[in-house]
């Protein structure tokens, strides 16, 4: 019992920085989705005369934003009697998620309301393929929740699958054009990246969880840019929007600038 107790010792500095490197970056994904959506709202783009189902959707998204972040703060707090049985709602949620997401983006594409930055059928695969990949990493990470390593890698790498939508609107879209696809997942991976170099820095070593957040993060976007732009993405986007004045557009070319406004 002696030689563990200053084993135990050593490792206890090192979890409070791991704790306070998720709660970081938990309040720096918060922030980066608060501060993107805002800025939309203020430029008149987002608009509260939108339909019903989109305030629903921004209502659960932004809910699991304020989740994810105390979730983070209750881990680096030590406050594991609640942190675990919100760990159950947090998978519920996120299940809520891929069900309101889709549907969203169905309603949205059968509107035309499309950024020009992407085609309609590329539109159509994109946010349902995102929060399926966040879903399967936070179910991931659900699972291994008794470990301290995994777990939060896990679901921070689930997080950075749904930060798309954010930095669509927060970076230059005129500057970066038809490349905007690519510019959004650089921002999205650079989360997993910085936990992966810390890793490096601080244990020597990149741990695994951070490998297979990647990995899953470049498959969602090699499947956006080649199902999306697929002669079977064109069809589902012709069946999801018959009849409906999205069908009006093709679904493999992009629709003209500027961003989409708001009715």
């Amino acid at each position: 019992m002696a030689t563990l107790a200053p084993n135990l010792v050593q490792h206890r500095p090192l979890w409070a920085t791991d704790t306070s490197f998720f709660l970081g970056m938990a309040i720096a994904m918060a922030a980066i989705n608060v501060i993107a959506f805002s800025l939309f709202a203020a430029l008149g783009v987002s608009s509260f005369r939108a339909p019903p189902y989109v305030h629903a959707h921004a209502l659960l998204f932004m809910g699991w934003v304020l989740l994810f972040v105390t979730q983070a703060w209750l881990a680096a707090s030590g406050r594991v009697t609640l942190h675990r049985p919100l760990g159950w709602v947090a998978v519920g949620w996120a299940l809520v998620m891929v069900v309101v997401g889709t549907t969203t983006t169905i309603f949205s594409v059968q509107r035309g309301f499309i950024p020009f930055f992407f085609t309609p059928a590329q539109f159509l695969v994109l946010n349902p393929l995102s929060v399926l990949v966040f879903a399967g990493l936070l179910v991931a990470g659900f699972v291994k929740r008794r470990d301290r390593l995994w777990h939060p890698r896990l679901i921070l790498c689930g997080m950075a699958a749904i930060m798309g939508p954010a930095f669509g609107r927060l970076l230059p879209a005129p500057l970066f054009m038809y490349s905007m696809v690519w510019a959004i997942f650089i921002g999205m991976i650079a989360f997993p990246l910085i936990g992966a170099a810390r890793d490096r820095i601080k244990r020597g070593r990149v741990h695994p969880a951070w490998l297979v957040g990647l990995a899953a993060l470049v498959l969602m976007q090699l499947g956006i840019e080649t199902i999306g732009h697929s002669a079977w993405a064109a069809g589902l986007h012709g069946q999801v929007t018959a009849g409906t004045p999205g069908a009006a557009l093709d679904p493999l070319d992009y629709p003209p600038p500027p961003f989409p406004v708001a009715p």
